[in-house]
């Protein structure tokens, strides 16, 4: 299975002008910032270059990570994000169940509305793609 990767202007939470400045370093991808994140001292050092704190560094490259699976890509991100699922590692111990339950009460709690939260089987597909892609790493 390939995984998945896509502009760092698709990124969720990344404006325009941090995926400017990422694209002036050679970060022009997901899997470029994963890749590229995978120590803190590199998130430092990017952090740093961007003169951004070291969190919004931390965020972007979890939501690059999480982005790889292919059923999550950067349309559900940041919702596993919320949901503190902070690696695909993570995502792959997680059960279908208790995962789709914690998504459906933080569809609830903050957009007052369930229709717009991945069904049961997304959910156990994330999961299966994410063991794929930890078993790989």
């Amino acid at each position: 299975m390939a995984i998945s990767t896509y502009r760092l202007d698709q990124l969720p939470g990344l404006s325009p002008t941090h995926a400017h400045n990422m694209a002036q370093l050679g970060l022009t991808s997901t899997d470029h910032l994963r890749r590229y994140g995978t120590s803190v001292e590199r998130r430092q050092n990017l952090a740093q270059k961007m003169q951004v704190p070291l969190r919004y560094v931390t965020k972007w490259v979890i939501l690059a990570d999480l982005a790889q699976v292919p059923g999550v890509g950067c349309q559900f991100n940041g919702l596993l994000l919320h949901a503190g699922i902070m690696s695909v590692a993570q995502l792959a111990e997680c059960t279908a169940q208790g995962l789709y339950t914690r998504l459906r009460r933080l569809h609830v709690t903050t957009l007052q509305r369930n229709d717009l939260c991945p069904s049961a089987d997304q959910v156990n597909l994330w999961i299966q793609q994410a063991k794929v892609i930890a078993r790989g790493s």
